[in-house]
């Protein structure tokens, strides 16, 4: 059951969080805060971390390019968030039968906000020609408001109308004759974190940072056996201990990861800033095709 006050706050934050991707740009517009703020409001946090994090994962590599439409990562995570606790529905389950469809379905609400958008931007090319200033400001203000209601209004009507449909399909999927094409939803929802490093290492340039990329790849894989395996032996001696350690035996942090991924940027970045400096003949080398460099971003 969604609670009045559960459907507000997640419509108001669904919003908002348009209105940060494209302006503020905190950060409060992604999937995995999407995730974090609608489990948080409806009490189950760690399944929308799961299925916020996963759907970040899936779109690493989807960009927009000029006033291109792509899908709408954080408004799927809301509804598979919200759904997913008050239903019952695994984060599995609901990942690949609410978040990704909603996600492609919600390109079309994207396409009338920007439509509807196009009237301010009139309004603001006349008050410039007219020399009114006042009013340039409030038209841009006021041009944030389809672009709220493109999310919101979609949002809102799925929470107060979706629940029994939603109801009746985790219903057949659990135990009813969708319980075939449930399990192999669940599957490839574990398959879409893949699917996203797929399409951002497509479009990076990994063929010149091949060598960063098989070292990074080798040191995880070799930290997460060494720390696992450190762990389970640490774990099990203490256990047999009289008196156990105060101290836990976990494995590699991600901090740790994320420091060496940092280590592995900063020497691409002064390489690259080297190869600037350097004279215009020995920068001239011709780009690997398919790959994405600065300067078209």
């Amino acid at each position: 059951m969604i609670h009045w006050w559960q459907i507000l706050l997640v419509t108001l934050y669904a919003c908002y969080q348009i209105l940060d991707e494209i302006t503020i740009v905190s950060s409060a517009g992604s999937p995995v805060f999407a995730g974090f703020i609608t489990g948080l409001i409806m009490g189950d946090l760690t399944t929308g971390l799961f299925i916020g994090g996963s759907m970040q994962l899936m779109v690493l590599g989807v960009g927009t390019f000029g006033g291109a439409s792509r899908i709408d990562a954080n408004s799927g995570v809301v509804l598979a968030t919200v759904f997913s606790v008050s239903a019952g529905m695994t984060p599995e389950l609901a990942l690949t039968s609410i978040a990704v469809p909603v996600a492609a379905l919600m390109v079309y609400t994207d396409i009338l906000g920007r439509m509807t958008n196009v009237y301010f931007v009139h309004c603001i090319d006349k008050n410039i020609q007219n020399f009114e200033y006042r009013k340039i400001g409030t038209n841009y203000l006021l041009g944030a408001v389809p672009w709220a209601l493109s999310r919101g209004v979609p949002i809102f009507l799925a929470l107060v109308f979706g629940g029994p449909l939603v109801n009746a399909l985790v219903e057949a999927m659990q135990s009813g004759f969708l319980k075939v094409i449930a399990d192999g939803l669940t599957v490839a929802g574990g398959v879409l974190p893949a699917l996203g490093f797929a399409i951002l290492l497509r479009y990076l340039p990994t063929k010149r940072h091949i060598a960063y990329l098989v070292i990074a790849f080798a040191l995880t894989a070799i930290f997460l056996t060494l720390f696992s395996n450190v762990s389970a032996i640490g774990n099990a001696v203490n256990g047999l201990l009289p008196a156990p350690l105060a101290n836990s035996f976990n494995s590699v942090p991600m901090l740790a990861m994320a420091a060496i991924g940092f280590g592995f940027a900063y020497l691409a970045y002064q390489r690259e800033l080297a190869n600037a400096t350097a004279p215009k003949a020995k920068q001239e080398t011709q780009s690997t095709a398919g790959e994405i460099e600065d300067d078209e971003l």
